[in-house]
């Protein structure tokens, strides 16, 4: 496995550039099935068709992906990504921790740095999420999302029609302190 490619430093994690060799790990975190239950999927994604897509999204600037990596010893423990519209700026999150690393206060960090990049570095208005209900939104909301609608039965978990929840944050959400300013001098 390559040394990840820090590219912004938080206080636990960092934000790095995505490695073509740790392919096969992403590909096991998107495939597990609380990850598939958690996204409201209900098929696993071939090798195939993840390789193809890796090789689609390099070097697209609507896809922009992160490895979120832990700076005790440079272990990546998840990826975000986000999902630019260039004509008005903004841009939906997503999020996928590896699952040994769930339920350890790592999503609101590597949410919040990931707003970091958006807000201070990609200039971007405004960055949107959905999640299924039952996941919760206490993460979210501490880097910075705010609530801003509902599709009622839209999803499902454990086979059972749930509402998808939005939510939204602009820059002047951000909860600071910057990790962009803080490595920019400033």
């Amino acid at each position: 496995m390559s040394d990840p490619h820090i590219l912004l430093r938080g206080e636990l994690l960092a934000l790095a550039m995505p490695r073509q060799d740790m392919l096969p790990t992403y590909h096991a975190w998107e495939n597990d099935a609380r990850t598939i239950l958690g996204y409201g999927n209900q098929w696993a994604q071939a090798w195939e068709v993840r390789a193809a897509g890796y090789e689609r999204q390099r070097g697209n600037e609507r896809f922009q992906q992160f490895e979120v990596v832990r700076l005790d010893g440079n272990t990546p423990v998840g990826m975000t990504i986000l999902e630019v519209n260039t004509y008005v700026r903004t841009a939906e999150f997503v999020i996928v921790l590896a699952p040994e690393e769930r339920g350890k206060g790592l999503a609101a960090e590597a949410a919040r740095l990931t707003l970091d990049w958006a807000f201070h570095l990609a200039h971007l208005r405004m960055v949107w999420l959905k999640v299924l209900e039952p996941n919760g939104i206490a993460a979210y909301e501490k880097a910075g999302f705010r609530p801003s609608g509902r599709l009622r039965q839209s999803g499902y978990w454990l086979g059972k029609p749930v509402d998808e929840l939005f939510m939204d944050a602009l820059p002047e959400d951000f909860p600071g302190p910057s990790a962009v300013a803080a490595a920019a001098g400033g």
